[in-house]
C-alpha cells in the first residue's frame, strides 16, 4: 500500500469514527406536543439531559394525524428517529412491523421497576413477553357540564344514558343552548376516541380474554340510539373538538365530552382559547359553573366506564439504542416532573414512584402549576388510581 493509500485510509477511519462520536452524543426525538409552549418545555428537558448525560437531543414536532405515515415512510427510509413519543394505537403494530425495539423498551421498565408503572399502561404494550414501549402518562375523558343548568332544572349529572337524555329534553333549545355537541367528523381522531368511550359505558367492546369479539346487538343498537340522540341535539355539520369547546366556552352548550387538557383553558389561563361566555377571558365565572363526569353508564352496563389514554416513549429500531434508552429512562424518572409539567392538568402519572419513594411522583404531580399565559397552582383532586390504565 503506498503512502497516499494509507492516510487516504487512515483519513477515511478517522471520518467514520467521528461521525460516530457525533450520532452518539446526538439522538433525535419526535413528538407531537408541538404547541410552542409545550415544545419550549421539552427542549428544557432536553438541556437537562444534556447536563446530565452530554448527550444532545433534537427534539422534532410531528403532527399527531401525520406520526403513522411518517414513522413509516422513515421505516422504509432506514431514517427513524431514536425516540418517538405516541399514542398507544401504534405500540403493538409498530412492534409487529419492526419499528419499535421492544427488547429496549423492556429493559427500560425492567431497570425502573416494572411495579413502579400502572398495571394497565404495562399490559395494554404488552408485546412478545415484554413491553413494545416505555408508558410515559395518560388522562382520562370526560363528560364536561353546566352543573348550574342541571341544579336550576333539578336534574341528575350526566353519569348515564338515561341522565344524559333526560337533560336534552330539559335544556337543548337551539341556538342559544344547544343540549349536546357530539363528535360528528368520522375523519377526526376526535370522533373515535368519544365514540369509544360511549360504546365503552354500554359494555360493548370488538376485544375480549381471547382476542376480537362480535360485538354483542342488542348493546350496540342501544349505544347507536344514543348517540343519534346526542348528536340530534348538536349543532349542524361535521364536528370535532374545535366546536365542542367554542360553544361551550360561548354558553351555548350545556354538555360536551372533551380531555382534561380543557381545564387550564376553562380556567381563563389561555389566552389563545379563553372562555367568551362573558366580556373577560381570565374569567373563572363558566368553570365555577361547571361540573365533570369520568364515568358513566349505558342501560346494558350500571356499573358504567371510564375512557383513558395512555401515551409512550417507543425506541426505534434505528435509534442509537443506549442513549435512546437513557433518555427514556431520564423522562420517566430525574426528569419526570419536568415530563409531566409540559401539561399537568392531562398528564397523569403512570409511574407513581419509586420502588424507595412509591408515591414520589403522583406527589410531586399533584403541586405541579397549571397553565399557559397565566399559572396557579391548584391541589388537583383526580383521583389517582394506579392499578388503572
Amino acid at each position: 500500500m503506498t503512502h497516499l493509500s494509507k492516510l487516504m485510509t487512515g483519513t477515511a477511519l478517522a471520518l467514520s469514527l467521528s461521525a460516530l462520536a457525533v450520532s452518539a452524543d446526538t439522538i433525535r426525538f419526535w413528538t407531537t406536543e408541538e404547541q410552542p409552549e409545550r415544545l419550549a418545555k421539552q427542549e428544557e428537558m432536553a438541556a437537562q439531559f444534556k447536563d446530565m448525560t452530554g448527550i444532545e437531543v433534537e427534539v422534532i414536532p410531528v403532527t399527531e394525524s401525520d406520526l403513522g405515515t411518517r414513522a413509516t415512510a422513515a421505516f422504509a427510509a432506514g431514517d427513524l428517529p431514536d425516540v418517538i413519543y405516541h399514542t398507544l394505537q401504534y405500540a403493538l403494530p409498530w412492534a409487529e412491523a419492526g419499528i419499535l425495539d421492544t427488547d429496549a423498551a423492556t429493559e427500560v421498565i425492567e431497570e425502573l421497576g416494572a411495579d413502579t408503572f400502572a398495571p394497565g399502561a404495562i399490559a395494554m404494550a404488552a408485546y412478545d413477553e415484554g413491553t413494545a414501549s416505555v408508558p410515559v402518562d395518560g388522562w382520562t375523558q370526560m363528560i364536561v357540564y353546566r352543573k348550574d343548568l342541571f341544579d336550576a332544572a333539578g336534574l341528575e349529572a350526566p353519569t348515564s344514558y338515561a341522565n344524559v337524555q333526560t337533560a336534552l329534553d330539559s335544556l337543548h333549545n337551539p341556538p342559544e343552548m344547544y343540549g349536546f355537541v357530539a363528535a360528528t367528523k368520522v375523519d377526526e381522531n376526535f370522533m373515535s376516541q368519544v365514540l369509544e368511550h360511549v360504546f365503552l359505558a354500554n359494555g360493548v367492546s370488538p376485544v375480549g380474554p381471547d382476542g376480537f369479539q362480535p360485538l354483542d346487538e342488542g348493546k350496540t343498537i342501544e349505544v347507536l340510539e344514543f348517540y343519534k340522540a346526542i348528536a340530534e341535539a348538536s349543532p349542524p355539520g361535521d364536528l370535532y373538538w374545535d366546536q365542542s369547546r367554542t360553544l361551550y366556552f360561548s354558553g351555548n352548550a350545556a354538555m360536551i365530552i372533551w380531555s382534561p387538557f380543557i381545564l387550564d383553558e376553562l380556567a381563563g389561563l389561555r389566552d389563545s382559547a379563553p372562555p367568551t361566555i362573558n366580556d373577560d377571558p381570565t374569567s373563572t365565572d363558566l368553570a365555577s359553573r361547571t361540573g365533570i363526569v369520568t364515568n358513566f353508564a349505558g342501560p346494558s352496563n350500571p356499573d358504567g366506564a371510564a375512557w383513558g389514554d395512555v401515551r409512550y416513549f417507543g425506541i426505534t429500531t434505528d435509534a442509537d439504542t443506549d442513549a435512546a434508552m437513557e433518555f427514556a429512562k431520564f423522562s420517566v424518572d430525574e426528569g419526570y416532573g419536568q415530563t409531566l409539567s409540559i401539561a399537568p392538568e392531562g398528564k397523569f402519572p403512570v409511574r407513581a414512584g419509586t420502588a424507595d419513594q412509591p408515591d414520589k411522583f403522583k406527589a410531586l404531580w399533584a403541586t405541579l402549576p397549571v397553565g399557559v399565559d397565566k399559572i396557579i397552582f391548584i391541589k388537583k383532586i383526580f383521583f389517582y388510581n394506579s392499578s388503572a390504565a
